[in-house]
Parts: structure tokens; C-alpha cells; sequence
């Protein structure tokens, strides 16, 4: 049990340690081709990496039982449309220097995640999660009213599209890699006509031309479903109480790069938000230690 417990806390720690450091550093190094070609780059590797995993797993059954059920495919779709909107909102803070703007959104996601349980599945609240709820509200609304322009859009985007796609994922009983597999399938067609409409202007910088790029370029694909499936793997070995705290591993990284290592700007109202959100996030971890 111990072993197990060890194991699940070592998986899922890298996955957030990838999510953090090694992707923010990955993603900030090739942001010189542009936003927009690496999301397509990112959909596109993705849904090969996914595609070659469900061969190597030999989880084909499994992927032809999820998109047999309609009820399995129409939630999929919407939670595609949602990890679309996230993983191309990510990118861009990485290629506009909002790294910090974005973990805003890390810290406060899984607060909203409790207020969406709520709403929507009537999950029970105490008076921590609620004080919590609050906190968050009041650091928004504190930037709202004080400087509008120094709201972190860019965090409140990724928080709410991957506590969305979070809340949608919990209405079906769809394995995790099989499900982002039917997601990125969506995306793919898509992905390809742009890349074709950025290829057809000479616009593009994958290119046969310039084989070492292009082969770093295909390591986005990698670079999303790796820590993926660590951290889901570290779910499935100590549950979601433990690896809730261990998430915070992630924003943490990407505020301290953001912050000493790209010099991205810290006004004092942003200060004063994240001091109001780092007391939120203690009570909530302070709450799911003593209930987990």
C-alpha cells in the first residue's frame, strides 16, 4: 500500500512538474513560428502521439465501444471544443508573456471546480470551500474594479475552459487517454485545413526544408500527452484528494518562471490578487487534507 502510494504521489509530481517547467519551457522556445501555428502543431501531434498509444496499449476495443455510444460522442465534442480553447489560450499567454496571467488561472481552477460541482451535481459544500469561493470571487472583482486592464483574462479563460471540460468529462465513464484520443480526432480536420490555409502563404515553418525544426516541432504532441498520463496514472494509484495538492506543483512552476526567469511584468494590484488566491488555495488544501 505504501509502495502504491509512493508510486502515485512520484507520477503524478512529475506530471505536474512537466505541465509547469518542462512544457512552459518547451512551448516558450518554439512561440518564434507564432501562436497559431503551434496549436496546430499541438492538435495535429497530439492526435497522432494518442493515435500510436491506443495501438501500443492494444486499446482499439476499447476506442470503438466509446465512439459506438452517441451519448459518449456528443460530450466529446463539446469537451474537444473546450481542451481546444485551453490548450490554444495557453499558448498564446506563453507567446505574449502572460505565463503568470495563465497559472492565475491554475490556482483558481480547481476552487472553481468545487463551485461547478456544486451547481451542476448538487456535491456538497463546507464552509472552508465556501470561504475559498468567495476569496477567488473577491480577487477578481478586486482587479475588476481597481485596474479592469490588469484582470488576468488570459488565467480566467484557462480556468474556466478546463473546469468546464473537467465537468464535462465527469458525465460520461470514458477512459481518460481513449477520451482526449476522440477529442483530438475532432480537432484534427480542422488543424489540418489550417496548417494547409499557413502552408498555401509560405507562411509555415514545419517544413521538410528544415528537418530539425520540424522535428522539434513534432515533440508537442508528446509534450501534451506525457505528463497527461502520468498524472492520471497517479490518480488512478492514490485518488483525487492527494493529487489535488500535488497539482498546485504546476501554477506554482509557471509563476516562478514567469516571474524570475521571463521578467514578465507584476503590478502591484496583481500582487494583492494572487496574495487573496494563495490564502484560498490554503484553506482549500487545508480542507482536502483533513477529508481525504
Amino acid at each position: 500500500m505504501n509502495e502504491k502510494f509512493n508510486k502515485g504521489l512520484l507520477l503524478t509530481s512529475l506530471g505536474s512538474f512537466w505541465w509547469g517547467f518542462v512544457g512552459v519551457i518547451y512551448f516558450e522556445m518554439v512561440t518564434f513560428i507564432g501562436h497559431i501555428e503551434l496549436v496546430v502543431h499541438r492538435c495535429l501531434w497530439t492526435a497522432v502521439m494518442l493515435i500510436l498509444t491506443t495501438f501500443f496499449l492494444k486499446k482499439w476495443k476499447t476506442f470503438l465501444k466509446t465512439i459506438s455510444n452517441r451519448n459518449n460522442l456528443f460530450y466529446l465534442f463539446v469537451s474537444g471544443l473546450l481542451i481546444f480553447i485551453n490548450w490554444a489560450i495557453w499558448i498564446y499567454a506563453v507567446a505574449t508573456n502572460r505565463i503568470i496571467d495563465a497559472s492565475f488561472g491554475y490556482f483558481i481552477m480547481p476552487i472553481i471546480s468545487v463551485l461547478l460541482g456544486y451547481i451542476f451535481f448538487k456535491e456538497k459544500l463546507n464552509q472552508k470551500r465556501i470561504f475559498s469561493i468567495i476569496l477567488v470571487l473577491v480577487s477578481i472583482l478586486f482587479m475588476v474594479f481597481l485596474n479592469i486592464k490588469a484582470l488576468p483574462w488570459v488565467g480566467l479563460i484557462v480556468a474556466l475552459s478546463w473546469a468546464f471540460y473537467n465537468l464535462v468529462r465527469k458525465k460520461i465513464n470514458v477512459d481518460t487517454d481513449i477520451g482526449l484520443l476522440v477529442e483530438s480526432l475532432y480537432i484534427f480536420p480542422f488543424a489540418l485545413v489550417a496548417f494547409y490555409l499557413i502552408a498555401s502563404k509560405g507562411l509555415n515553418d514545419f517544413s521538410l526544408d528544415n528537418p530539425g525544426l520540424s522535428l522539434f516541432l513534432l515533440l508537442a504532441g508528446p509534450m501534451t500527452v506525457i505528463p497527461l498520463f502520468l498524472y492520471v496514472r497517479g490518480v488512478e494509484l492514490i485518488g483525487l484528494g492527494a493529487t489535488g495538492m500535488i497539482f498546485y506543483i504546476t501554477p506554482t512552476l509557471q509563476f516562478i518562471l514567469g516571474y524570475f526567469f521571463y521578467n514578465e511584468e507584476f503590478s502591484l494590484i496583481k500582487l494583492v490578487s494572487f496574495i487573496i488566491i494563495w490564502i484560498a488555495v490554503i484553506i482549500y488544501l487545508k480542507d482536502l487534507y483533513e477529508t481525504n
